[in-house]
């Protein structure tokens, strides 16, 4: 059972009287759902695979009965690697079912990844397929598994290719279990869910969320929409963040609605399947968007039943909700993270007048502030960091105490590291961050993670990474580096990946350009200027207005044979 959570008592005890909060779990939630909705279909995917409430119910049943059968009891942990397939369903429904924690892992995450995490959260019980999109995550699995020793089970989906072991198969366990019948033992303040977060530090955080504030948010979430039994959400966003999981599945459940998962994204697979299962509603980053758009003025194809897209990782340009508009759909900016999970949005009403020039209001119940160094409140209209505070908001790092102190304070305050201004109407607007991340299609990337994995690479005598603006993802990872005399060849992108490579370093970690520089600015300390970095980068982009910014996978045109200026 994880204890010592960041709740204060006298939050809390408002939190219940204002009925924000009540003794509800999401197991009780998702009965009454499958209860009422039994016969209706609750998730589809685009492999051809549906299941009804009900379908989910019984099989989710059937996989608590083998999660007591190995072990789990209330409050284990229950790491889970899977797909955007309808089995993801399933297992986080088994979860709710045995009291268990459920904790999704990034597909991206390779075997070093798998070692980090499970370890710091000491899952009981793990996941994965056998293989998919070219990875082999049975194997994957196999060469850690004498690295993770809370694990007490193990157990294989086989959906694209039979295992090669002895472990358990989802697919048998379904047929040869009976269902559970004991009530989850769960209560509503008791963690429901660990979701993996990336600061500054470069070592992803596990940040805890109750049922409670995990309901509080989706009702807040849906309701602010009108969402009902009659909508349909197109997810292609991955299943381990609070987009897709939280949005993209629990959200549709209270509401008794549909949600339709895309594999695998791609735009004109996207057109058609929003439109063959008439789905209403989306939710994710700026480049599903942008490229849906951009397919749509190619093709004079439509996405009629598609009315509103919230969109969230970073700021919308007004120039993107105008062309949203054109094809009939409502592009409305959201604005959290996983630790507070979204707390500020456009509201659909308001998305044309405003047009990108505000990140939104907060929902109701939650707070907002402004404050400066101190974490003192400023004037409306004047720069600072953004803070919010609610029932909606996670209750702490997992076995991180300080970094928990760092980021709440006594008061219940989330310090989001995150620059914005709020006018006198209570509008903010996310103008950057203190945080040395670059956001990546929405997902948060460290620099210094970067920074860490690239230490080492032959040619290189110094380094440091930023962000570089990107149309289509926001932004990509920039390397810049100074060259080691010592290095006799001409050197490339292609020397920083193969040293990466080797390392087996996952690729979202991998940088996309190069700038070559006589010397990383640093301060007294040691300690890197990025925004001295990100100034040079600015006025050399500026220097060159012909250039692309960032050319995925290639980097520079010219690359690393432009001397620094």
């Amino acid at each position: 059972m994880i204890e010592n959570l960041s709740i204060d008592e006298r939050a809390k005890k408002r939190y219940y009287d204002l009925g924000y909060w009540s003794n509800r779990t999401l197991c009780d939630v998702w009965n009454k759902q499958a209860s009422t909705f039994r016969d209706r279909v609750y998730v589809e995917d685009d492999l051809g695979g549906a299941l009804t409430y009900g379908q989910v119910d019984e099989q989710a049943r059937r996989l608590a009965s083998w999660f007591e059968e190995v072990g789990v009891r209330n409050g284990d942990v229950v790491s889970f690697q899977i797909p955007k397939w309808i089995e993801f369903c399933i297992v986080y429904v088994a979860c709710l079912k045995a009291g268990a924690v459920m904790h999704p892992i990034a597909m991206r995450c390779n075997g070093r990844d798998l070692d980090y995490l499970i370890n710091q959260v000491g899952a009981k019980v793990y996941l994965c397929p056998t293989f998919h999109h070219k990875t082999d995550y049975e194997q994957q699995y196999l060469d850690v598994a004498e690295k993770l020793p809370t694990l007490e089970a193990t157990m294989l989906i086989d959906r694209e290719r039979p295992a090669r072991t002895d472990l358990p198969i989802l697919g048998d366990v379904l047929k040869t279990h009976a269902p559970a019948e004991r009530p989850s033992p769960a209560t509503s303040d008791e963690v429901a869910c660990i979701l993996s977060t990336s600061g500054t530090t470069g070592r992803p955080k596990a940040a805890l969320c109750t049922h409670n504030t995990i309901l509080f948010s989706e009702r807040s979430f849906s309701s602010a929409v009108g969402l009902t039994q009659d909508d349909a959400v197109w997810m292609p966003s991955p299943l381990n963040h609070a987009t897709g999981l939280f949005h993209g599945l629990i959200t549709p459940m209270l509401t008794g609605g549909r949600a339709v998962l895309q594999t695998k994204f791609d735009a004109k697979e996207a057109v058609r399947l929003i439109n063959e299962k008439r789905c209403t509603w989306s939710c994710g980053a700026t480049p599903f968007m942008h490229d849906v758009l951009r397919r749509l003025d190619e093709s004079n194809e439509s996405v009629p039943t598609l009315r509103f897209y919230l969109c969230g990782g970073a700021p919308v340009p007004p120039a993107m909700v105008e062309h949203a508009a054109r094809h009939g759909i409502l592009l409305c900016e959201l604005y959290g993270s996983t630790e507070s999970c979204p707390h500020v949005h456009v509201p659909l009403d308001k998305c044309l007048e405003w047009n990108g020039r505000f990140s939104g209001i907060p929902y109701e119940g939650i707070e907002v502030r402004v404050v400066d160094e101190q974490r003192r409140e400023v004037p409306r209209g004047v720069q600072g960091e953004e803070a919010s505070r609610g029932p909606h908001q996670f209750v702490g790092y997992l076995n991180a105490p300080e970094e928990t102190a760092r980021a709440l304070d006594d008061e219940g305050w989330f310090y989001s590291g995150d620059l914005c201004c709020m006018d006198e109407q209570g509008r903010i607007r996310i103008n950057g961050r203190k945080k040395e991340l670059i956001i990546r299609g929405g997902e948060n990337i460290s620099m210094r993670e970067v920074d860490d994995v690239v230490l080492g690479c032959p040619g290189i005598a110094d380094y440091a990474t930023v962000g570089v603006p990107d149309e289509r993802l926001g932004e990509r990872i920039c390397l810049f580096y100074v060259e080691d005399p010592r290095w006799e060849k001409p050197f490339s992108l292609d020397d920083v990946k193969g040293h990466l490579r080797k390392k087996g370093v996952a690729k979202r970690l991998w940088p996309e350009r190069l700038e070559r520089i006589e010397a990383i600015p640093r301060t007294a300390t040691g300690k890197v200027k990025r925004y001295a970095l990100s100034e040079e980068l600015e006025r050399r982009l500026s220097e060159r207005p012909s250039a692309s910014p960032c050319k995925p996978d290639g980097g520079d045109a010219d690359g690393a044979k432009r001397k620094s200026r």
